[in-house]
């Protein structure tokens, strides 16, 4: 069990990161969002209405599609495009361990690479074909909790309700994706920039402490 704990601790602790900021969310979301429908005149939720409720979704997912979107994006520009001096790009002028062709040979090679065909070429684009797929999922549950919470206060003010389409359309849904988005693109550019003259001592993200500025990637 230990050794399990210690050769999974990085995702152990992130899954519990992510629990209990959930739990965070939902407890004051849940009274937040019971303060609005009271000054809707509304009744308020229980707990377990609150987690399958619109405005659960709208936080949650609003936040899921920026992170989805952030990482798929970056895992396909480093594969083109190069920083001098950060940690987090490829070197400049060498080809990498990631850049040779994947070997059927190889003892251990994953299945897919074992077999082949479609399947290997699906395979060597899975990781942002899955951040992708995530990303566009977490879109529509996104645009599927902001129309639940946009219709019920279009209701109160006797205007007509929207379509699924037709609140995407929306401004509001548009600045609750972009105020995420550009975040999500700053962290990029603050890991790659900050990389190149800054260190942390053991960490795999950035260079060796000895190493100079002008030397690129880990």
């Amino acid at each position: 069990m230990i050794r399990f704990l210690y050769e999974n601790s990085l995702l152990l602790v992130g899954f519990a990161l992510v629990l209990l900021t959930m739990v965070g969310q939902a407890l004051t979301g849940w009274k937040e969002y019971n303060a609005d429908l009271e000054d809707l005149h509304l009744a308020p939720l229980s707990l377990g209405q609150y987690l399958t409720s619109g405005h659960f979704l709208e936080a949650t997912f609003e936040n899921w599609e920026s992170e989805f979107l952030q990482m798929g994006l970056f895992v396909l520009l480093t594969i083109w495009l190069r920083q001098k001096g950060s940690s987090e790009s490829k070197k400049l002028y060498e080809q990498e361990e990631v850049d040779r062709q994947p070997d059927p040979g190889k003892e251990d090679a994953p299945g897919p690479v074992k077999r082949g065909g479609w399947v290997l070429t699906l395979y060597k684009k899975s990781l942002s074909i899955a951040f992708f797929l995530l990303f566009f999922a977490s879109v529509w549950l996104h645009a599927r909790g902001g129309l639940e919470v946009y219709n019920i206060e279009q209701r109160q003010h006797g205007e007509p309700t929207a379509t699924l389409l037709e609140f995407m359309t929306t401004s509001r849904f548009w600045f609750q994706s972009f105020q995420n988005w550009q975040s999500e693109f700053l962290s990029i550019v603050a890991i790659v920039g900050l990389s190149i003259y800054l260190r942390q001592h053991g960490s795999p993200q950035s260079k060796p402490v000895d190493a100079s500025n002008d030397e690129t990637g880990e």
